[in-house]
């Protein structure tokens, strides 16, 4: 079983939670419940998590009346995801300053002792 968490810097911000906080009650249901079949699926469609290819990082997706949602993170710590950065996708390729974010954030978290908060 996987745990989905979010990035947290060392001061406590949680650019995931920031990002949800900004969006609709109906979405944030929609990608939490993304985000509890990532955690419980034996093996979640690539349509909902994809290995982003060349890199350690991995996007969650979620789409919702036609707008594309996407959360980028890794795996620690075997079953453990760490979701980095949230944003909507407007073009077909996942944006490059987007997974320059994520592998960032990555770093920092794994340099600096790993903070994170649960999603829920």
């Amino acid at each position: 079983m996987r745990e989905v968490n979010f990035y947290r810097t060392a001061d406590g911000r949680c650019p995931v939670r920031e990002f949800l906080d900004g969006l609709p009650e109906s979405v944030k249901g929609k990608i939490f419940w993304a985000f509890n079949l990532i955690e419980t699926a034996d093996k979640v469609p690539e349509k909902f998590f994809k290995h982003l290819s060349g890199t350690k990082m991995y996007e969650c997706r979620i789409a919702y009346e036609s707008i594309a949602y996407r959360f980028l993170g890794f795996f620690h710590n075997g079953n453990l995801i760490i979701l980095t950065n949230g944003f909507v996708k407007k073009v077909w390729k996942t944006p490059r300053t987007e997974i320059k974010t994520g592998k960032q954030r990555m770093k920092d978290f794994l340099e600096n002792g790993g903070f994170y908060e649960r999603c829920r």
